[in-house]
């Protein structure tokens, strides 16, 4: 009895094409475990603190210790992605975060638990640098590589609102602990799977070296820099001596990093990876983006907790339209969409949609009703984010040659923490003071509570119209920009994708 050799080959290959689908989700929940954490822990630091006797300044380092590490270690764990292999990068970091999770739920000082966060940021780095430079090496044909990045800008970009429904649930329901605890079995079970699914990759370090120096600059610079962003400019005000002494040595860490990088014989980061018009613009589109949408979810959360009275649960659930809706587009319709019409003419409707909820968010008034002056404002954020992300991240991925992939993954995952922590500081910053102003001329709390979150959205309007004036730059000729984007960037498997130069 023959078997027919063409059924057979069929059978391998639709086996390895759920393989691959298999993997993406395995990734996916391996992000998804990073991206909660961020904002379940915000949802449970009142309890936190009355448990352990934290201050309010002391309590800001429950988030700033993550905050540090994981902004300055990006960058790093995406190269190293690169040169040592992303799937032992990936597995690396994911035992770090899984290990500093247990120890943050077991903490029983103030002490454990920052350091257990400091450790808790190293991981999360690590595993979430090198995710997107996995998916676009596990997928290169460009409609499967749209559909992999839409399932995956879901993830990154909806998984804060899932935290706060999270963090709500399990505060609530048992305690503090919990919001670490659950990250165990969950890290287990993506290692387990990540180890069968995945295969290795053996990387370029033994031919292409390492630079040292040129990785102990730029991990202290963004260190020193998302500080700088996180403690004293938040809390001493920008134009403080601290904060424009720790921003000039933050500066000039960056400029050592880029003399060694122009002069090293094996960059840390090859500075060619900048000649595309397309990753640099991306870039600027991310950390732009990131401060608005990190500024509204903040502000949005304060406004539902100190103005309407929202419990931690019921704020988690007031953002679940967002969730929703970014996932079924992001899923199901945003690679459609962006084969349709081009990543960048997709990515610009979905930020114009963004902006609107946004404008909207500006008009709640002081005794606002959720489903008047909320959700038609989350709603339209929900569609826009679920189109936007995929194709911002189609876009800054497909000019990066494979060889770089971990490098622009790592690259886009800084500019968008780096822009998130710049963003929520700078609103934060105006936004207190529009309210101690109003707070002064007389006005109530809760009039003057309003006044500022109303000033904080429209600076998230306009850092949101700026990334889609970038945009539109970096597209002066947007058909040739979505032809070499969107398809023949990344038109044959291990092509080099930064061979198509845009402009």
């Amino acid at each position: 009895m023959s078997t027919d050799p063409s059924a057979t080959a069929h059978d391998a290959g639709a086996d390895q094409a759920r393989t691959r689908w298999i993997a993406l989700y395995v990734l996916c929940a391996g992000m998804l475990m990073i991206v909660l954490d961020v904002t379940i822990v915000n949802v449970a630091l009142p309890s936190i603190q009355n448990d352990l006797g934290f201050s309010n300044a002391g309590l800001a380092w429950v988030i700033n210790a993550y905050l540090i590490t994981f902004g300055g270690l990006l960058l790093l764990a995406g190269r190293l992605g690169d040169l040592f292999g992303r799937r032992r990068i990936f597995l690396t970091g994911l035992a770090v975060f899984t290990l500093a999770s247990l120890a943050c739920g077991a903490a029983q000082s103030q002490w454990m638990l920052v350091v257990a966060r400091f450790v808790q940021g190293a991981g999360g780095a690590m595993t979430s640098a090198v995710i997107l430079g996995m998916i676009v090496t596990m997928f290169p044909e460009p409609r499967e590589q749209a559909k992999a990045i839409g399932v995956y800008a879901f993830v990154a970009s909806a998984g804060g609102a899932v935290g706060l429904l999270a963090g709500g649930v399990l505060t609530e329901s048992i305690d503090w602990h919990w919001i670490f605890f659950v990250n165990v079995p969950i890290g287990i079970a993506t290692a387990a799977a990540a180890i069968r699914l995945i295969g290795r990759d053996p990387g370029a370090a033994r031919t292409a070296g390492t630079d040292v120096p040129g990785a102990v600059l730029i991990t202290a610079a963004l260190m020193v820099g998302v500080y700088t962003i996180v403690k004293p400019a938040a809390e001493d005000g920008w134009a403080a001596r601290s904060t424009l002494t720790l921003a000039g040595i933050a500066a000039a860490l960056l400029a050592a990093f880029v003399v060694r990088e122009r002069t090293a014989a094996n960059p840390l980061m090859p500075l060619r990876i900048f000649a595309s018009r397309m990753v640099t613009g991306t870039n600027v589109i991310q950390a732009l983006s990131a401060a608005g949408m990190f500024g509204t979810f903040f502000i949005g959360s304060l406004y539902l907790q100190r103005v309407l009275h929202y419990d931690p649960l019921q704020i988690g659930l007031g953002f679940l339209p967002v969730t929703v809706l970014m996932g079924v587009l992001s899923v199901r319709y945003a690679e459609k969409l962006v084969m349709r019409f081009g990543p960048l003419r997709t990515m610009v409707t979905g930020m114009l949609l963004i902006t609107v909820g946004m404008v909207l968010l500006a008009q709640a008034p002081v005794r606002g009703a959720y489903g008047v002056h909320l959700l038609p404002a989350l709603i339209i954020m929900g569609v826009g984010g679920g189109i936007c992300f995929p194709a911002l991240m189609t876009l800054a991925m497909s000019s990066a040659a494979p060889a770089d992939a971990g490098l622009a993954s790592g690259l886009l995952n800084t500019t968008g923490q780096v822009g998130g922590a710049l963003g929520l500081a700078l609103i934060a910053t105006f936004s207190s003071g529009r309210t101690a102003a109003l707070a002064t001329g007389g006005h109530s709390e809760a009039v003057a509570l309003t006044g500022g979150y109303h000033l904080a959205f429209w600076i998230a309007t306009g850092l949101m119209l700026a990334s889609a004036a970038v945009a539109l730059v970096i597209g002066a000729t947007p058909e040739r920009a979505d032809r070499d984007a969107g398809t023949e960037a990344v038109e044959v498997a291990g092509t080099e994708l930064g061979s198509v130069e845009i402009g």
